[in-house]
């Protein structure tokens, strides 16, 4: 195979990846994934319900961050007593810092008093690739039509200082109450910070 042929393949290859990667106003990839209590869940099936994708490492230092503040738990209150739907995702692969098996993700559940409808297990990575996720936390806000409107960070301020909270802008509050009263989601695409996920 010539340079310029493999170049064309590469370039190809990664035009495809890219495109293959979730958009805002474009249907958000459906998938189907096992909680921690070994219960399936397909997204298609909360057609109708917002739905918020948290990716979660409990051992990445912004996670704990917002966790150990008590604001991921306040956010997943007020979203799931709102009818959203609030899947935590652990990618982590088995033998990398954050994966845990289901008893252990009911634990950290329990012991944080977090509120997600469900702990949703992608030991295989396979839901967090087909979305691009990046960081613990990476977030994705998806409309009851079934349409991604927001997918980036939690706030604004990149740190895994608490106290940074309370003066950040809230990107997924804001996404939610935007899409509560039928507004555009402003801003739809930020950076996401955090640790990277550990396929």
């Amino acid at each position: 195979m010539s340079i310029k042929h493999l170049l064309a393949t590469l370039l190809l290859t990664l035009t495809t990846s890219a495109l293959a990667l979730p958009q805002v106003g474009q249907p958000a990839p459906d998938f189907s994934a096992v909680d921690s209590a070994g219960k399936r869940h397909q997204l298609s099936d909360y057609r109708g319900r917002s739905v918020v994708l948290e990716w979660t490492n409990h051992d990445c230092p912004y996670v704990r961050k917002h966790y150990g503040a008590g604001n991921m738990q306040a956010q997943q209150r007020d979203a799931t007593a709102s009818d959203v739907v609030w899947l935590s995702i652990i990618s982590s692969a088995p033998g990398k810092q954050g994966h845990v098996s289901g008893t252990e993700a009911d634990r950290l559940t329990r012991e944080r008093t977090a509120s997600p409808s469900a702990v949703l297990l992608d030991e295989s990575g396979e839901v967090g690739r087909l979305y691009g996720a990046k960081t613990t936390p990476h977030m994705f806000v998806i409309d009851g039509d079934g349409v991604l409107r927001y997918m980036g960070g939690i706030d604004s301020i990149a740190s895994a200082d608490a106290a940074d909270i309370a003066r950040a802008e809230p990107y997924v509050r804001t996404a939610l109450a935007q899409l509560q009263v039928g507004q555009p989601v402003q801003p739809a695409v930020t950076r996401p910070y955090g640790c990277s996920v550990k396929y």
